[in-house]
């Protein structure tokens, strides 16, 4: 007996042993530079607003933690076991990679827990997450991405970042009579109509003097900043780019859309829009912004260039050429040179640009995806899809992101194939079909 517990008092003292080597190559919390010994990754799991740049008080630290991805709490009610392993995939951590969280502890702890469960087992806290302001990273132009509290606390005249510096309006974009818009909108919200800033026979974008008339009868001039949102976030894009092309100085889009306020739990107001008083002029030459669109000849001189990109906002069935993703746009196939940008599963979806709860996906995890089609931040870049929804709102992203040199060719696909001339290509092809 006494050998015996000699023997189990041994593999105790060992199993103390490996417990403690355990502990100390696995803290509960550890600094940034101890995370990048172990080359592990930092997890922000606030939302993507405050990841981006937006302080979450008024002068707090701006930004996120070098390298860090994001994986808000919020979005784990609707990432099932698939898409969290996807994502983990997606940005290469494995079970043995040392993961350290910051965040509010609630939100650690609830990230914590789902990771664990899917067999992540290096799991800790970033000790001093947020506590250098000089090394924190922030979308260059996060201001243009706004999100529901940042609009309520303007409504209610506090103190915020990146306020408006003159007059603004908060408006809804979306096509047709606004139906949605009537049993519920973000109180004090204006409406247009998409069908005021394009029109048929290819849904281009209606001529300067329609559009200034339109501006100043939602009572906009040039130096107006306007917030804009949508049921779909691509409709509130559209009329963006549009509005920055005639020289709106400062657009806006509420990130994620009217899904981002309805889920904020804010107040919502229905009923009609409220009178407007119109603008008497819009204030400056339309357009302020040529170069945010080109046209088709334009489009044509920017393929098969290292210095430019003409970039295809589709899904992949209609880059292929499997479907034109339209019902009113019978020609299938896609520009020959144009460049793949992702865009979604079909025409009337952006996942490749979101995360799980609709607001814009990382920059960097778009970036990298841009650049294994050589589409780059220093060339010139134009992006394109049927009739330019979803190309204005990766314009809006791309803005966001800081490259410079970005616009949309907004006769798309549709007035493309309209010209028997263009050359088009279909059938399974990679990055090297647009050298």
């Amino acid at each position: 007996m006494k050998r015996v517990s000699q023997l189990t008092a041994l593999a105790l003292l060992c199993g103390l042993a490996s417990f403690s080597s355990l502990a100390a190559d696995m803290p509960n919390a550890m600094t940034l530079s101890q995370l990048q010994a172990q080359h592990g990754t930092p997890v922000d799991t606030r939302p993507s607003a405050f990841y981006n740049g937006w302080p979450q008080t008024f002068r707090a630290p701006s930004g996120h933690e070098p390298a860090a991805l994001n994986l808000a709490a919020a979005w784990l009610d609707s990432m099932s076991d698939e898409q969290l392993a996807l994502w983990a995939k997606n940005h290469q951590l494995t079970p043995a990679t040392a993961i350290a969280l910051y965040g509010d502890d609630r939100d650690n702890q609830a990230v914590k827990a789902r990771l664990e469960k899917a067999g992540y087992r290096h799991v800790s806290l970033l000790s001093d997450a947020l506590q250098t302001p000089g090394r924190l990273q922030r979308l260059p132009h996060f201001e243009q991405l706004v999100y529901p509290e940042w609009i309520h606390r303007l409504q209610q005249g506090e103190r915020i970042t990146a306020a408006p510096s003159a007059d603004w309006k908060i408006i809804e974009a979306g096509w047709g009579a606004p139906k949605f818009y009537l049993l519920g909108h973000i109180p004090g919200a204006g409406y247009i109509d998409t069908n005021e800033v394009e029109s048929e026979p290819l849904w281009n974008k209606v001529s300067d003097d329609k559009l200034k008339a339109m501006l100043e009868k939602h009572g906009i001039r040039h130096d107006t900043t306007v917030i804009l949102y949508g049921r779909d976030v691509y409709a509130a894009a559209r009329v963006a780019q549009i509005m920055l092309y005639a020289g709106v100085k400062d657009v806006r889009l509420l990130d994620g859309g009217w899904k981002a306020w309805s889920d904020s739990g804010l107040l919502v107001q229905g009923g009609v829009p409220g009178p407007v008083k119109p603008a008497p002029d819009f204030g400056a030459p339309i357009p302020g912004q040529p170069q945010l669109m080109v046209d088709m000849e334009q489009a044509r001189g920017m393929l098969h260039r290292q210095d430019a990109s003409l970039v295809s906002i589709r899904s992949w069935p209609e880059f292929i050429g499997e479907t034109s993703g339209y019902s009113y746009i019978k020609p299938k196939g896609e520009i020959a040179g144009a460049r793949w940008g992702h865009a979604g599963s079909d025409a009337t979806h952006m996942e490749d640009f979101h995360n799980p709860d609709g607001t814009m996906r990382s920059a960097d995890d778009i970036a990298a995806q841009w650049k294994r089609w050589n589409i780059l931040p220093e060339q010139h870049v134009a992006f394109y899809c049927g009739t330019g929804w979803r190309a204005s709102e990766t314009f809006m992203y791309a803005r966001a992101m800081g490259w410079k040199n970005v616009a949309v060719y907004d006769g798309g696909w549709y007035e493309w194939s309209s010209h028997p001339q263009n050359p088009i290509t279909s059938g399974e092809r990679g990055p090297e079909s647009a050298l």
